[in-house]
């Protein structure tokens, strides 16, 4: 992939005529939505972005310190395009061009509209350059999720913009249905480190600026975007299989973490021994000194804030850690088709964190539960609740974080899970996570994917089964556990109240 400029002064040669010549319909205006059900206007339609150059510069080394960027997205038309739509909700935009030609734009809520000086072609490739789009980042509010999508840290900013906010930093196509490679180019003050998803490709310093370059070759959904900027250090950790394993850390807190995150490393090998292998070159740990009240797997580099290790024990930030990395193969490698499928990355980030905190006597800890089997019975005995004040697993009542990040994606997708594994064995269901990693990989996929491949691996018509569990308004009876009973919730707010007093811990945020 080509080398990034320096921000604001990136050339494009402009591309053949013929990428113009336009055969066909008519070409019509891009749709200012991808076509989800729970975030209308989120993504774009009329073309698939194929790569971002990101470049950003930061002026001072303060944490508050926002972005000066420049952003070239590569993309296919998929239909004939008069104009096309980029999300971005940050705070300004300089210029706009297409194949190096100003383009026409207006901003329309959180929509960049693009008007090209030509119309591009059904099939052709094109590029998209935003010059000097602005962003600054807030101090985080825990109680407001959405607040922390670019925030600031006693030692510098970073980002966490899932589900639908890293729009808010900088102009993409923000949608996991359509993901793209990634390269970086950081412009910052010498002595501040920077750190994105992927390989490090270069760092040069120029007088008192350095200039730190990152590549991820891998297709990566937009939400799972991590830039960290700061007083940061990256401590090596060697290789897991070939895996290379970094972490970064607030410099004044390297002692503190130096040896406790090393645990990713046993992580790897027991997630590997079941799904298969890491689907990336490199992982890692980002610690920020803050309170988020959530950590998120952003791609290659997972993000934590310190209170996971300073309010709570190992038995609780030890399967959190996996969970994490298990997020890897599902949702940052398989990444969802719609948001209504998230149960697939939150369902199977806690299975895994469930199974795991069970072998290691850390359950009790992580979900006040003895026994894996006692933890989904007490899960089953609140189904219909969880379905009356959430929603069915795979279809989540709003597009509000609350509902699609509710307790019924992480504990109903993980109770599903199980039920899946009960109706077609552990060899069964150890093939299909395997497989649905391997098909899928580097790629977007729906949970109507999911029952297919699991009816095809195990060679059972599951398509009722899974449909009941994932789609249904009641709790099925769970196979191989006749004695399992389904408290029936007498309302929506009594649901809810019902699952609080259950006492399972919160897993929303995770």
């Amino acid at each position: 992939m080509s080398a990034l400029l320096a921000t604001g002064a990136l050339v494009l040669s402009v591309l053949p005529s013929s990428a113009y010549a336009v055969r066909g319909p008519a070409p019509s205006p891009g749709s200012a939505g991808i076509g989800d059900r729970l975030y209308p206007t989120l993504g774009n339609g009329g073309y698939d972005a194929l790569h971002y150059r990101l470049g950003l510069r930061y002026a001072t080394s303060k944490p508050s310190q926002g972005i000066d960027g420049t952003m070239t997205m590569r993309a296919r038309a998929t239909t004939s395009l008069s104009r096309f739509d980029l999300d971005f909700s940050g705070k300004g935009v300089g210029s706009i061009s297409v194949d190096g030609r100003l383009a026409r734009f207006t901003r329309d809520g959180e929509d960049l509209v693009i008007t090209p000086a030509r119309p591009i072609a059904k099939g052709s490739r094109f590029s998209v350059t935003v010059r000097h789009f602005t962003a600054d980042p807030t101090v985080p509010n825990s109680e407001e999720l959405l607040s922390t999508a670019f925030f600031i840290t006693p030692d510098g900013s970073a980002t966490s913009g899932q589900p639908n906010a890293m729009h808010s930093v900088f102009p993409s196509n923000d949608h996991p249905r359509d993901k793209a490679t990634f390269s970086f180019r950081f412009d910052v003050p010498t002595g501040t480190t920077a750190v994105a998803n992927g390989v490090r490709t270069g760092k040069h310093r120029h007088g008192k600026r350095t200039v730190w370059t990152y590549q991820q070759r891998q297709p990566m959904a937009t939400e799972l975007t991590q830039l960290a900027v700061g007083a940061y250090s990256v401590i090596g950790r060697g290789t897991v299989d070939g895996v290379r394993v970094r972490d970064v850390v607030p410099t004044r807190l390297r002692s503190q973490y130096q040896h406790r995150l090393a645990v990713e490393k046993d992580h790897l090998r027991w997630m590997q021994a079941r799904v298969g292998a890491y689907p990336f070159p490199l992982y890692g740990s980002l610690v920020v000194d803050t309170h988020l009240g959530f950590a998120l797997e952003t791609q290659t580099l997972s993000l934590y804030d310190t209170p996971w290790f300073t309010d709570y024990p190992q038995g609780v930030w030890d399967p959190v850690m996996l969970h994490e990395l298990a997020h890897q193969w599902f949702g940052d490698s398989v990444a969802p088709h719609g948001w209504s499928d998230v149960w697939l990355n939150e369902g199977h980030a806690s299975w895994y964190e469930f199974t795991y905190a069970a072998q290691k006597g850390f359950l009790d800890d992580d979900a006040g539960f003895p026994t894996l089997e006692s933890l989904m019975k007490r899960v089953y005995q609140l189904g219909d609740s969880f379905r009356e004040a959430y929603g069915p697993v795979a279809r989540p009542l709003s597009g509000d974080v609350y509902d699609v990040f509710s307790s019924q994606a992480y504990y109903g997708g993980a109770l599903a899970l199980y039920a899946l594994r009960q109706k077609v064995g552990r060899a069964s269901f150890g093939r299909i996570e395997r497989a649905w990693v391997h098909r899928y990989q580097g790629r977007s996929a729906s949970t109507r994917d999911f029952i297919r491949l699991a009816s095809r691996v195990s060679g059972r018509h599951l398509d009722g089964f899974l449909s009941a569990w994932l789609y249904g308004h009641t709790t099925p009876p769970m196979p191989g556990r006749p004695g399992w009973k389904v408290e029936p919730p007498a309302s929506p707010s009594a649901a809810r109240a019902e699952i609080a007093a259950a006492a399972l811990p919160d897993l929303r945020r995770r």
